[in-house]
């Protein structure tokens, strides 16, 4: 009789857990709630025709990456843009030496890499990237200009939200060195995601039982497995249960599991960062910044846009919160389409995840995110409020903050106040498999992968060989640590060649 497998959720490491279980004849079952597979992967399509992610927009890191392998194989575009960048000032003006800025900036976040990994043993766990900032730019408060330029590259520091779904505020700078990635290029997924998931999917949708619109309200171990009660459904009797969902749901459902976690376990759960950063894609019926044909701007918008501390937008007048945008009309080929897309976070992604799921028509939703953005829009090059070019025909906003099944957020990071981060993740890593129970997800990848979609299928995969491991005595997955460095995988029936994880020795 084949040993019986359950994996609690239909994300990318669910998904690769199953796949690499099947290759081993292992009978997988999948519950997912949703009624679809991918997990926080979807898509929307535009008016336009155009397919737009919701979830995750970047591949982080070229170097042994499988996620960028598979890019490849589905003849999925990447593209990368020039590291120019356009700021505008917290009063609408174009800043003349934006790139400066961006430069100043991201070599105080190297420096902070560097310094969290010398020096985090020994740091306050209350010190943020933010305190690291303020005093790096202390020192160049020297002369009038110097002030300003220091000023200025603080207002930039905030959108290091954008990367975390938390304020900058927010972020540990003792555990700041846990952000880093794989080394290489940040991709962005042109052609999305979408051939990239049908085709980690596969495998499951060909040979794996599939449950959907499931939803687990128990699990209950045995002294040989596991029980799983559903709501309005009915139970399933495992051998081994694999739960991969998001942290953030973890965190609030923590009484589905009957006897409690253990202490360390539940503890290491509630201390890592769940941020939520949201999307907005604001499309129109040409790209009009980039100028007329046959007369382009002289200098058109880079990758990334910048809007500082707008003192001109229509949020209360207590806040004033930043803003980034990516040009999606100068993605490659039929990739282009005439679209901005804006990464929201914080207390403003929560608003605008709200409001989103509170009006009730496109039209409506149209209408106040095109409102709401006004103000930025304005300031591009050859915005003129009479040319029906520049106002928006379609706006599309995520609302994963309100999305009890993403865990009301997007993915994990590390705050202000984290002890033992990286011990933290390694206990989540680890699951109690005495209890028949083991965890994957993105919150407990390697840590050159978390919080990302390589570190979401690395985990299933690394789950899917312990389980091997504890049935036939061998591995299918190669552990030789390399120097810290990202972890090679191949999908479907291939061999795996896994470095650089961190729990070669956990009980099995």
């Amino acid at each position: 009789m084949s040993t019986k497998i359950g994996i609690i959720g239909g994300g990318i490491s669910g998904l690769r857990c199953a796949d690499v279980l099947l290759e081993q004849g292992f009978e997988v079952t999948i519950l997912e709630a949703r009624d679809r597979l991918g997990g926080r992967m979807h898509q929307s399509v535009l008016p336009s025709g155009h397919v737009v992610d919701l979830g995750p927009n970047w591949i982080h890191g070229t170097d042994d990456n499988p996620i960028l392998d598979l890019a490849n194989v589905t003849n999925t575009t990447t593209h990368s843009w020039e590291e120019d960048s356009n700021i505008f000032d917290e009063h609408g003006k174009l800043l003349s030496n934006g790139d400066e800025l961006s430069g100043i900036f991201w070599g105080i976040v190297m420096e902070a890499f560097k310094y969290s990994e010398q020096h985090g043993a020994n740091l306050d766990p209350n010190t943020s990237l933010w305190d690291f900032f303020i005093e790096k730019t202390a020192v160049m408060s020297k002369s009038t200009a110097e002030k300003e330029k220091a000023r200025l590259v603080l207002q930039v520091a905030e959108m290091w939200g954008a990367y975390i779904g938390t304020p900058i505020t927010r972020q540990s700078l003792k555990f700041f060195w846990l952000e880093e990635c794989i080394d290489g290029e940040n991709l962005f997924c042109a052609g999305t995601y979408q051939k990239i998931l049908a085709e980690i999917a596969r495998a499951a949708e060909q040979r794996a039982i599939i449950h959907v619109s499931t939803t687990v309200n128990k699990i209950e171990p045995t002294s040989t497995g596991a029980v799983v009660h559903t709501k309005n459904g009915p139970s399933f009797r495992f051998d081994e249960l694999v739960v991969t969902t998001p942290l953030g749901w973890l965190q609030k459902n923590k009484n589905v599991f009957s006897p409690e976690l253990p202490t360390r376990l539940s503890e290491a759960i509630d201390a890592i960062g769940y941020g939520n950063l949201e999307k907005v894609y604001i499309t129109f019926s040409r790209p009009f910044w980039l100028g007329a044909d046959g007369q382009p701007v002289k200098k058109p918008l880079p990758g990334f846009t910048q809007w500082l501390h707008p003192s001109y937008a229509h949020e209360p007048a207590s806040t004033k919160w930043n803003q980034e945008a990516v040009d999606l009309a100068t993605l490659p080929g039929s990739c282009a389409h005439p679209t901005l897309l804006f990464y929201i976070f914080g207390d403003q992604g929560s608003l605008i995840a709200n409001k989103w799921k509170e009006l009730n028509s496109e039209e409506e939703r149209t209408a106040w995110l095109a409102k709401y953005f006004a103000p930025y829009l304005e300031k591009l090059p050859q915005y003129d409020p009479s040319s029906k070019d520049c106002i928006p025909i379609y706006c599309l906003a995520t609302s994963w903050t309100a999305d009890d099944l993403a865990g009301n957020g997007s993915y994990s990071n590390f705050p202000v106040g984290l002890k033992e981060g990286d011990r933290d993740i390694e206990v989540m890593r680890e699951g109690v498999p005495e209890r028949h129970l083991w965890f994957a997800g993105e919150h407990t990848a390697p840590f050159v992968a978390l919080g990302t979609v390589t570190g979401a299928y690395w985990s299933g995969e690394k789950v899917a060989d312990r389980i091997t491991r504890k049935y036939r005595k061998e591995s299918v997955v190669s552990d030789a640590v390399k120097g810290g460095g990202g972890i090679a995988g191949y999908y479907a029936a291939k061999p795996v060649n896994v470095r650089g994880f961190a729990d070669d020795g956990l009980k099995e």
